[in-house]
């Protein structure tokens, strides 16, 4: 257990950054470091309440950062934070519907929940809750993870050490394993974005190219841009391209029976969003290739077609959907 010396000498120094990075959306097995510490607590080289009370300290003041960064930033770092998941949509409007179904007592359990974990913080925030709420809510809620882990890995202790001695006994085996999975994950990113970029099932067109269609167009053909961001990135103040109609890409049949409304025997369907690699204005023009549908995704959504000096307009007030506010 000579590895271990280290955590017994700063055990308490440990346990407040190692929680502070890792609630600050840093990859970091909180719950792994919290069983250890508490294990050390057992043998007497720690004392297990100033280990509660440093990793708790730790954790709020990560989570208050995460906190103010988007409230600062609103859904900008949610996305950010939800970037490498495997499904960004998932990751933030999962989380997003936590909030819609149980309010503000989502921050008691939110620790306990792998991903929610980790946007809980700033999305109270990008809701605009009050400080002392969040902290009075999220400051119990981090109380209850800490003291779980901590008191487990206390209670089981004997188990505890023997797991820590045996990872030590293969360290390089363990270390190997972690680094192949990691190679792995960055692997699957790149294959992601690689099959994302050369999908020849669904075709795409840069934002300056339809611009200069839209401008030239004879009106042969009707052109329908379809706007399939998920509601939840719809706030005061967001904008869409302008005559795009709204296309909800989580009821997309009901929403079909609209859009042919609009459908002549020779249109165009023009897809764009706002998450990562197009996800959404894929999985969309995929199902509407199935329906006979023509499609094109903007190949880089909403940024895009604004970074090409492209028409703009206020998203309508019967397309929002207003988020909860906690002031």
């Amino acid at each position: 257990m000579n590895g271990m010396a280290g955590f017994t000498n700063h055990g308490y120094l440990i346990a407040f950054l190692g929680m502070a990075i890792g609630c600050c959306g840093l990859p970091f097995p909180l719950s792994v470091l919290l069983l250890t510490l508490g294990a050390l607590a057992h043998g007497g080289g720690l004392h297990l309440l100033p280990v509660v009370l440093c990793a708790s300290a730790g954790a709020l003041l990560g989570d208050t950062l995460m906190y103010f960064g988007g409230r600062l930033s609103g859904w900008w770092l949610l996305a950010g934070l939800c970037r490498l998941s495997l499904n960004p949509d998932t990751c933030i409007f999962g989380s997003a519907r936590s909030f819609y179904s149980r309010g503000p007592k989502t921050l008691l359990f939110a620790k306990f929940v792998p991903g929610l974990a980790t946007v809980a913080a700033p999305l109270a925030g990008s809701l605009n809750m009050r400080l002392p709420r969040f902290l009075r809510l999220d400051g119990l809620g981090v109380a209850l993870y800490v003291s779980a882990w901590s008191c487990a890995g206390f209670a089981f202790a004997p188990a505890v050490r023997d797991i820590i001695f045996w990872v030590e006994r293969v360290g390089h085996i363990t270390a190997g394993l972690v680094a192949a999975l990691v190679v792995l994950y960055v692997l699957w990113l790149v294959y992601s974005w690689v099959q994302d970029a050369r999908d020849t099932t669904v075709a795409k067109i840069e934002a300056r190219d339809l611009f200069e269609r839209i401008r030239t167009a004879t009106h042969e053909r009707l052109m329908i841009i379809a706007d399939v961001r998920s509601h939840g990135y719809y706030d005061a103040g967001m904008q869409r391209i302008k005559n795009s109609i709204r296309v909800e890409p989580s009821r997309l049949k009901e929403e079909l029976v609209a859009l042919r409304a609009f459908m002549q025997p020779e249109c165009e369907i023009y897809l764009y969003c706002s998450c990562a690699r197009e996800a959404t204005s894929v999985r969309v023009a995929r199902m509407l290739e199935q329906e006979n549908c023509s499609t094109k995704v903007i190949q880089g959504g909403l940024k895009a077609w604004i970074k090409a000096g492209g028409p703009l307009e206020p998203v309508p007030a019967s397309d929002m959907e207003h988020l909860p506010r906690f002031d």
